[in-house]
């Protein structure tokens, strides 16, 4: 069998798998975007922080999935890459929501969700993506996601809405200011991502009524926003990839329930389903 390498490139990690004679070999390296990377740094990064682990053997194809890559000259620029490092081999290079797609639903029809530091939702039938809910970004969407999820954490604190148990148990778990919240937030890069590590709060007091009702809102604001646009929700099943979706696969499982709707997969990370999907 040729040897097939995949990639899933999100936000925090690049998690990279080489098929070859029927064995799977991991590799990590830093997220890959065309958002945030220039296409020298790149090539760069992979030259010294992939090429070196994959050996010696040629790859046939590689198929790499990706955030930021739904922009055509972010999606060009990728492929040059790609294609500089593997010459000899056939490129495919796709939005990570088709990853999230294929991992999920395989060759049949299907809600497929985004639930990470971000979120998103399309229908797939099977082949292509022929609906997708918007995705705002973290300022004017990504409901449900782990930086929804964070900022409302945050906003709980700063208002000194927790009562007095988790207000110090927060206190104690992160040791923040108020002056250093709004500056990361507002002046720094990469609030997304502060925001986002908050929600680790949320998982560490699963049983509190305020942390439980932040988590069901949260999720219940995802389901409103993004599933109820799709006519297909009540036909087809429902699939989430991501830290978030995984970790409150509970309360996902209790909301469907409640809406009618067909739980599917649930996965922490969409590699194992691409592997199935491309072998």
């Amino acid at each position: 069998m040729p040897a097939i390498l995949i990639a899933d490139s999100g936000s925090t990690k690049c998690e990279w798998c080489l098929l070859s004679n029927g064995k799977k070999k991991k590799i990590l390296t830093a997220p890959i975007s065309p958002y945030f990377v220039s296409f020298e740094d790149m090539f760069s990064l992979l030259k010294a922080k992939l090429l070196p682990k994959l050996g010696s053997e040629p790859i046939n194809k590689v198929f790499f999935y990706g955030t930021g890559l739904r922009d055509q000259l972010n999606l060009k620029n990728m492929q040059l890459v790609l294609k500089k490092l593997f010459p000899k081999s056939t490129i495919e290079v796709n939005n990570d929501l088709l990853g999230i797609a294929r991992a999920t639903c395989g060759k049949n029809k299907g809600i497929a969700c985004i639930l990470g530091t971000g979120s998103n939702a399309c229908y797939y039938n099977g082949k292509k993506i022929v609906k997708n809910s918007p995705g705002l970004g973290y300022v004017l969407g990504d409901e449900g996601s782990g930086t929804y999820l964070g900022r409302k954490v945050i906003q709980y604190y700063l208002y000194k809405t927790f009562d007095e148990d988790l207000h110090a148990r927060f206190e104690k778990r992160f040791n923040e200011t108020h002056d250093h919240i709004l500056e990361m937030v507002y002046k720094q890069p990469l609030a997304n991502k502060y925001l986002a590590s908050f929600a680790i709060f949320l998982a560490e007091n699963r049983g509190h009524f305020m942390i439980e009702n932040i988590i069901e809102d949260g999720l219940n604001d995802f389901f409103f926003t993004h599933l109820y646009k799709f006519r297909e929700s009540w036909t087809t099943p429902i699939h989430f990839v991501g830290s978030v979706g995984f970790g409150f696969r509970d309360v996902l499982k209790d909301l469907c329930n409640s809406y009618e709707l067909e739980l599917g997969k649930v996965l922490k990370t969409p590699m194992q389903g691409l592997i199935d999907y491309h072998q």
